[in-house]
């Protein structure tokens, strides 16, 4: 069984982000795949800081993170939209989870040969597709197979994941597509 490591960059409770992760995490689970869902906020990162590392070492959540991401075969990462990027959370933990605890240890451990599938839900007419660009630049620079397939929802409501036949719709169809390009691709 494929095992999914899923998170949002969104630090906001019932956020769009979160909802349209919760509709992916039970699609994935349909399709056969293991999903734990991790919440970025909780892990209570800091500001990533050369410095702080230097003299303390990676933060509790920050290995916690790394951790989980290395035990996963692929990850799904749903991104809110900030002035057409991901969001600061979500940066700052992709890149504590890039640094090596060890000087021995393998550079981005965490993310090589790793796939993701990236999705975002807006209220905006783009669905977050600008963010999810910027987002799968970066990934593929740390050595993640990003699937082709992006869903970005726009004109995300709350009403709108809460409506049972959204699975059927044709957002629901465009998320399903993305999940099951990210569990073919995931060894």
């Amino acid at each position: 069984m494929k095992t999914i490591l899923a998170f949002s960059g969104s630090s906001r409770e019932n956020s769009l982000n979160a909802q349209l992760l919760q509709k992916a995490v039970s699609m994935a689970a349909e399709l056969g795949a293991s999903v734990e869902v991790i919440d970025l906020k909780a892990l209570n990162l800091p500001l990533y800081d050369g410095d702080l590392e230097q003299t303390q070492g990676l933060p509790e959540g920050a290995k916690a993170l790394k951790e989980a991401m290395q035990e996963a075969d692929g990850f799904l990462i749903a991104s809110p939209e900030y002035n057409s990027f991901p969001t600061p959370l979500l940066l700052n933990a992709l890149d504590w989870a890039s640094r090596a605890e060890q000087p021995d240890e393998i550079p981005m451990r965490a993310f090589k040969g790793k796939t993701a599938g990236l999705i975002a839900a807006t209220p905006g007419p783009m669905g977050g597709l600008r963010s999810l660009s910027f987002l799968r630049s970066k990934l593929q620079n740390m050595g993640v197979t990003v699937v082709p397939t992006m869903t970005g929802v726009g004109g995300a409501t709350i009403d709108l994941f809460a409506d049972e036949n959204f699975a059927t719709g044709q957002q629901g169809r465009r998320l399903h597509a993305t999940l099951s390009a990210l569990l073919h691709l995931t060894l």
